[in-house]
């Protein structure tokens, strides 16, 4: 037996592609890190920005978990655990700070996020709601992926696409075990799990309920520009490009991921039978569901009444998963059902981020980009903001990419004669819509736990999508936002 294991060992290949790339986020850290100290950044104001022995280490972090990242080296979360170990051992940042954002309380939210999920399907509310569903939209594969999409994009007008993620990944599994193929990765399944994420963000920049960008991105309008933006006039403005990107990314998922069967004859009959044998609504599943319902109103009424605004909303949704427990809907074995590997990425995602932050790397980045187009056209200056953007916040929080961007780039904008509105708006559409990377936002990640695709093929799939999103942002730009009655320049 041993003689047998042994052969079979010798006859496994050598995994070349991971020990390429494994060695390639090493070599790109040593020679960002030892290489000699790189030019100051310098703004149109004459103002220098250095780049610190730290903040190149912050960016040699940033390069090795990139590479690790995308080419699935190690675990994603395991890459997470070597952010952290590496800004402690090169004395990047101190180990008090490289590790506590593995708990920070993004992180918690979507620990939490995750434990709503958890329990829609321990209770069978999941299955009820995705028989429910399939038995409006029908046996039309096309037609239940354009549904799920639509009911993702709604939801996020009034919830955190964190938490939206989170509440559809399991009605999605469930529609997903129907279509016959188990654990198989099919071209329906990748649609089914990325097109959600894609259309999460895509729905969250439609109002100041769907991400926390929002609020900071308006914040810091007021400040610098000394204007500022109401709830409904944001909606008004980002609803038709939300919705538009709903339908575009329908339409490339049917290019790209056309669904093997075109329809799954006797679904409606079969999810209405599921649905029957689900019997009648259950103590839990009502409790659950108030549970949930209640923290969502919370958490939608804190941009309304100021004296909830106080209240962290990482706090009201800890809430649930408290009382899950208290109620006993959940228990301790339900605890080793979390994907902690996600967790972990999470985690690691905020620890780069707020390294690139503190260190001042990123505003080395930001400053060294925008000062390239300070002579350049304005709708050229328009789109560098949004394409810097977009690249930021798949490798870093969104909120820290628009905190780093929008300052200077509203700065630079008066120069250019390019209104402020218009920075604004841009820099909000690319923050919502990381497509390549599952550090890039929470729905990323929560879809990879399907196990449909893997982190290269999201990254190759999310370059397109991408490209397309900085086509629409471009008409709408130069077009569409103008007829609205957008500012887009000033005089000089």
């Amino acid at each position: 037996m041993s003689d047998h294991a042994g052969a079979v060992a010798e006859r496994t290949p050598v995994n070349w592609k991971r020990i390429i790339f494994l060695f390639l986020g090493i070599f790109l850290f040593v020679i960002i890190y030892y290489s000699p100290p790189w030019p100051d950044a310098v703004d149109p104001m004459g103002k220098h920005f250095p780049l610190t022995r730290e903040a190149k280490g912050a960016l040699a972090v940033f390069m090795l978990a990139g590479t690790w990242w995308v080419f699935e080296v190690l675990p994603i979360g395991v890459t997470s655990i070597a952010i952290g170990v590496l800004q402690a051992l090169f004395l990047i940042r101190t180990p008090e700070q490289a590790f506590k954002d593995f708990m920070d309380p993004s992180v918690l939210f979507i620990f939490a996020s995750i434990m709503i999920g958890l329990v829609f399907t321990k209770t069978g509310l999941t299955k009820r709601l995705a028989y429910t569903m399939l038995g409006v939209v029908g046996e039309n594969t096309s037609m239940i992926l354009l549904g799920c999409f639509i009911v993702t994009t709604a939801m996020t007008h009034i919830m955190a696409h964190t938490a939206v993620a989170a509440t559809m990944f399991p009605l999605l599994m469930s529609i997903y075990a129907l279509y016959g193929e188990g654990e198989k990765k099919t071209k329906f399944g990748k649609a089914l799990f990325i097109g959600m994420a894609y259309v999460a963000g895509a729905g969250s920049i439609i109002t100041l309920l769907g991400a926390a960008r929002g609020a900071v991105a308006v914040g810091f309008f007021k400040d610098i520009a000394g204007k500022g933006v109401s709830f409904f006039e944001l909606t008004y403005y980002m609803a038709p490009l939300g919705w538009l990107m709903t339908f575009i990314l329908w339409g490339f998922f049917m290019v790209f991921m056309r669904p093997e069967k075109k329809t799954i004859p006797g679904l409606r009959a079969k999810a209405k039978q599921l649905n029957a044998e689900l019997g009648r609504i259950t103590r839990k599943e009502i409790l659950a569901a108030a549970i949930v319902l209640g923290c969502v109103a919370v958490l939608s009424l804190r941009s309304f009444i100021p004296a909830l605004n106080a209240i962290d909303k990482t706090a009201i949704i800890l809430i649930s998963t408290l009382l899950f427990f208290i109620l006993n809907i959940l228990d301790i074995e339900d605890l080793e059902e979390i994907p902690w590997n996600i967790i972990l990425l999470f985690g690691g995602a905020m620890s780069i981020g707020f390294c690139l932050w503190q260190t001042e790397a990123a505003r080395w980045l930001a400053v060294n980009w925008l000062v390239l187009f300070k002579k350049a056209n304005w709708f050229v200056f328009v789109m560098g903001i949004g394409f810097f953007v977009l690249i930021m916040t798949n490798f870093i929080m969104n909120v820290a990419a628009i905190a780093i961007s929008l300052p200077v780039a509203l700065v630079i904008a008066p120069y250019l004669g390019v209104a402020a509105e218009v920075i604004l708006y841009a820099a909000l559409v690319t923050a919502g819509m990381p497509f390549m990377l599952l550090v890039g936002a929470a729905p990323n990640a929560i879809a990879y736990d399907s196990r449909q695709f893997s982190a290269g093929e999201f990254f190759g799939y999310g370059a397109i999508a991408s490209a397309i999103l900085m086509v629409i942002l471009g008409v709408f730009v130069m077009v569409v936002w103008p007829l609205m009655g957008m500012p887009v320049t000033i005089a000089k």
